[in-house]
């Protein structure tokens, strides 16, 4: 069966709102991202962007974020920018993750060369950190990145670009090079939601939603309950689309 990874903005518009929203969301998704809010996310569009903004205004901390985590009934990473986790001594926090049940961290602005430093510390505490692969990676890169990444699932970015723009290329090639290279799940992100995901699950094992769900966040003319209750109903739509 085809995995769906659920990405949600953590702690907007207030942390037991996303606790209420992953109890809900979890029967329907088989991966959780809590999105770390960060001020400047440079991969992410101006929906994310925004709930990001928000999210930190309304004071949610790091340490709100692990205790959300920590109540995930499914697998949990952390998504976020590299400065968000240097700041909490990134050393200390690798082995503490599976204390607050969180699989391991998403880490789009971190080069695989700089992940090196920190590989032998999520290996020893049995923690992942996902590696992106590019459309505009070589078959060399791919190899270079998976050969030897054990890590539970392959963030596969369905083109250059920022989350949200909607974009397609062609992946053909480059998902043949990571199959080559790996046995894990294969994921992909970016543009995918409701219209899409049948389509973009083409030879992949799953997809990664964000940008989906979190424009319903940001829609003010509804409830919190109806914010949940349509996101809800857009993750059934897309896991049931997936495997059709």
């Amino acid at each position: 069966m085809k995995k769906l990874v659920a990405y949600l903005t953590t702690g907007y518009p207030d942390k037991n709102f996303t606790e209420d929203l992953i109890s809900a969301i979890s029967p329907y998704v088989d991966i959780l991202e809590l999105g770390v809010p960060f001020s400047d996310p440079v991969a992410d569009g101006v929906i994310i962007e925004k709930a990001n903004g928000l999210a930190l205004q309304n004071g949610i901390n790091f340490q709100d974020i692990l205790d959300i985590a920590k109540n995930s009934k499914i697998d949990t990473f952390l998504m976020g920018y590299f400065n968000s986790f240097y700041n909490q001594k990134i050393d200390m926090l690798i082995p503490k993750l599976k204390d607050y049940n969180i699989q391991g961290l998403i880490i789009p602005d971190l080069p695989f060369e700089e992940i090196q430093t920190y590989r032998k510390l999520f290996t020893e505490n049995s923690r992942d950190i996902i590696p992106f692969i590019a459309p505009t990676d070589g078959e060399a890169r791919v190899k270079q990145i998976l050969e030897f990444d054990n890590s539970k699932f392959t963030y596969l970015v369905a083109y250059a670009g920022i989350t949200g723009s909607g974009k397609s290329e062609s992946l053909d090639k480059i998902i043949e090079n990571i199959r080559e290279y790996s046995k894990q799940n294969l994921f992909i992100g970016f543009g995918v939601n409701e219209k899409t995901a049948k389509e973009k699950v083409k030879n992949v094992d799953g997809v990664i939603v964000g940008t989906a769900f979190v424009k319903t966040l940001l829609e003010d003319n509804l409830t919190s309950s109806e914010k949940i209750a349509r996101i809800v109903e857009s993750a059934k739509i897309i896991k049931s689309s997936i495997n059709e």
